[in-house]
């Protein structure tokens, strides 16, 4: 299968490292990673170790592929789907934090899908990805029930080697998955944490109360997750990646940007339009955006 990965940081790095094992592939990320990726190739070492050759570009558009993989940090999704509209692509499938599949629909001619990934991933230098955690990718339709492309780009995941479930109830597990991020990201960026600290440490009822309010505003769009499945789910992917550094501590570690307002600004706007509060996922936010501020990231003064 010909694929394209917009957005090769960590995480599209990994699969697409992993992907070009078995299919024609194509990143599309910064240098200097791109220009060592074109000059040795990608490693992949740690959880899985692999040496392979994608091809590494700088320019997303005018691309053509059978599916592009989205993995650019949320906040960049519309110029992700800027440049992929130049493009023609069969498919296009997300494995972004956040709900952010309405915005490539809006977009994009291509079909959307939906996707996760709890595969841990850190970007080692130019060139080098480690996988920190061997995961799953979830896929499937956007709108839920079975697709024949979500089962032929998840017969593409598993003839790399990668752990892959072609789901039919992804509005359900789309919810699941911001729960497990507002209880896992948060936390342990601002308390310096590793993912399974927030399974049986101090921050453990946080993560847990913080799932809840997602899962209290998930049904009241329509979604039927209770507070309970939230909670396991937060519990299963923090010992699953237990040693992992979440993508929002990896942020702040680095002085950058994070995805506060795919996560959690999305939760409470959502919340509003129902009438709801969720008063831990908040305060989550605000003193992540309190850090954005301080660290100099983010220019906004409603965040203080």
């Amino acid at each position: 299968m010909d694929v394209l990965v917009y957005g090769a940081g960590s995480l599209g790095s990994l699969v697409g490292g992993l992907l070009a094992r078995a299919h024609d592939v194509t990143l599309v990320g910064r240098d200097p990673h791109m220009q060592r990726v074109r000059e040795a190739g990608l490693a992949v070492d740690g959880e899985i170790e692999a040496h392979t050759h994608p091809q590494a570009v700088t320019n997303g558009r005018d691309r053509e592929a059978e599916v592009a993989l989205v993995t650019t940090k949320a906040y960049d999704t519309d110029a992700a789907a800027s440049a992929l509209a130049t493009g023609e692509f069969e498919a296009v499938l997300s494995l972004q934090n956040g709900l952010t599949e309405e915005r490539l629909v809006a977009a994009l001619d291509a079909q959307v899908l939906s996707g996760t990934a709890t595969y841990g991933a850190r970007l080692r230098g130019p060139g080098c990805v480690e996988c920190t955690g061997v995961g799953e990718v979830t896929l499937g339709a956007l709108g839920g029930g079975r697709d024949p492309m979500a089962d032929r780009i998840g017969a593409a995941f598993r003839d790399a080697g990668i752990n892959v479930t072609v789901a039919d109830d992804m509005p359900r597990r789309r919810w699941e998955k911001l729960a497990v991020n507002a209880g896992i990201n948060a936390p342990t960026a601002l308390a310096a944490l590793e993912n399974g600290d927030v399974a049986t440490g101090p921050a453990a009822a946080v993560a847990c109360d913080a799932a809840t309010e997602v899962a209290t505003v998930a049904r009241a769009e329509g979604i039927e997750l209770s507070d309970r499945d939230a909670i396991e789910a937060v519990e299963r992917v923090a010992a699953a990646t237990a040693a992992n550094h979440s993508s929002m501590r990896q942020d702040v570690d680095a002085d950058h940007r994070t995805e506060v307002e795919a996560v959690y600004g999305e939760l409470l706007e959502r919340a509003g339009e129902h009438g709801l509060d969720a008063p831990v996922c908040r305060t989550l936010a605000a003193l992540i955006r309190a850090w954005e501020v301080n660290a100099g990231v983010r220019d906004d003064e409603t965040a203080v």
